[in-house]
């Protein structure tokens, strides 16, 4: 009936506004859908977004960009832009020709057929989907700094840890964290776990909590309850 109906979009609208308004206290899960701004950890505001420096780890000594190109599997992440169902998320990165910019392919399909067993084939990216981030190299940042635009804003991606492989020195896993801020708020975070294999152990992930952890990521969203494992 007409009456059902009203009543059933005044409930939708309700749920809706409910769940965005969580979203904008920063009570819906930091690895869900938070838009707080400068939202709390453990207690303690955290404004603004860290300098590069402050995040950067030893492992980054001697940083080559060249190495940084290639494929990475996507293994875990802290997006609200991204919805948490993807699956077989990669970023394919490759450095113009004279090595002052870089394209980034970012490859995902989702929801993933465990999560979704009844939708995730009616899905407009449910056979993937490439969206590709520009980039440039700042000769004015330190190694680690890349300048990525995608949907029309540049921000800085740092590039905050590598891990290496001992035989060849080739760059096995990688820590990416964004952080953009306006008027000294930030208004937006985001932090990747890479890896060259499409698979990780659970011990590999701990181990990449422990070395953000290390970087004082924490505070920004990179604990194991604010993150998304990618399926």
């Amino acid at each position: 009936s007409k009456e059902f109906r009203g009543a059933l979009n005044v409930a939708a609208l309700s749920a809706f506004l409910t769940y965005v308004g969580a979203g904008l206290d920063g009570q819906a899960g930091l690895g869900d859908f938070n838009l707080q701004l400068n939202d709390s950890y453990q207690g303690q505001v955290v404004k603004g977004c860290p300098a590069y420096e402050e995040v950067r780890q030893p492992s980054m000594d001697g940083f080559d960009l060249e190495k940084y190109q290639g494929k990475w599997y996507e293994q875990k992440f802290h997006d609200w832009t991204q919805f948490k169902e993807v699956y077989d998320t990669t970023l394919d990165i490759k450095l113009t020709a004279d090595g002052k910019g870089w394209i980034d392919d970012f490859g995902v399909r989702g929801p993933a057929p465990d999560s979704a067993k009844l939708s995730w084939d009616k899905s407009p990216v449910a056979n993937g989907a490439h969206y590709f981030l520009f980039g440039r190299v700042d000769e004015n940042d330190p190694p680690g700094i890349l300048r990525e635009k995608g949907f029309g804003v540049e921000f800085p991606n740092y590039i905050v840890d590598v891990k290496k492989d001992p035989e060849t020195g080739e760059y096995t896993e990688a820590i990416q964290f964004q952080c953009l801020e306006r008027g000294g708020v930030r208004v937006f975070e985001g932090i990747n776990f890479m890896s060259r294999k499409p698979v990780m152990s659970d011990e590999e992930l701990t181990a990449m909590h422990q070395r953000a952890k290390a970087a004082g990521m924490n505070p920004f969203g990179a604990g194991e309850d604010q993150m998304h494992t990618v399926a």
